[in-house]
């Protein structure tokens, strides 16, 4: 498998970089340049409303989406329909797109929030970082589904792309944090 827009890197068991301990990465931009993506597994303690003024009373909750530029907010969804503008990453997978055609959908419930995620931030690698990483066996690569991405609770996402790889991969969910401590 290569790294590709709408592969999930799925971070090893004993990685420590505490900004991707057991995280989920979807990648959104792979080129030449570098990498770009949204950890999926990290729910932060904010809503939609609680970050932007035009979003007041949406309690949609907003994920840590990565280290860079925490200021900035990014959104994935399934409704390229919705929100013009989009980019396709993966069939069924969409990145970005017109913010208020977003909001005013979420508003009357054509947009349901099972079918969007909003990230503070993101991740970013330069060129031939991820590879590398990849390389030093920091990552493990799989397949992205809709299903999988927008159902998935965030907590069990890590654990749950693990599984369904099967194999040693399923093994390495009872893997502890630290080898030491085992």
């Amino acid at each position: 498998m290569n790294i590709l827009p709408g592969i999930l890197l799925l971070s090893d068991p004993f990685l420590k970089d505490p900004n991707f301990i057991r995280s989920v990465v979807l990648v959104c931009e792979h080129n030449e340049e570098g990498s770009f993506g949204f950890v999926l597994s990290k729910q932060s303690t904010y809503t939609l409303g609680d970050l932007v003024e035009q979003a007041a009373g949406i309690t949609i909750p907003v994920y840590e989406g990565g280290p860079v530029e925490k200021n900035t907010l990014h959104f994935i969804h399934q409704q390229p329909d919705i929100a013009g503008e989009s980019v396709e990453v993966k069939e069924g997978i969409y990145w970005g797109g017109n913010f208020e055609q977003v909001l005013a959908a979420l508003r009357t419930g054509y947009l349901k929030p099972s079918d969007i995620r909003f990230f503070m931030g993101y991740s970013g690698w330069s060129a031939k970082q991820l590879e590398e990483e990849y390389e030093e066996k920091s990552w493990i690569l799989a397949d992205a589904s809709p299903a999988h991405i927008f159902s998935a609770k965030e907590g069990e996402l890590w654990k749950q792309s693990l599984q369904n790889l099967g194999g040693e991969y399923a093994r390495m969910i009872h893997y502890p944090t630290d080898p030491q401590l085992n």
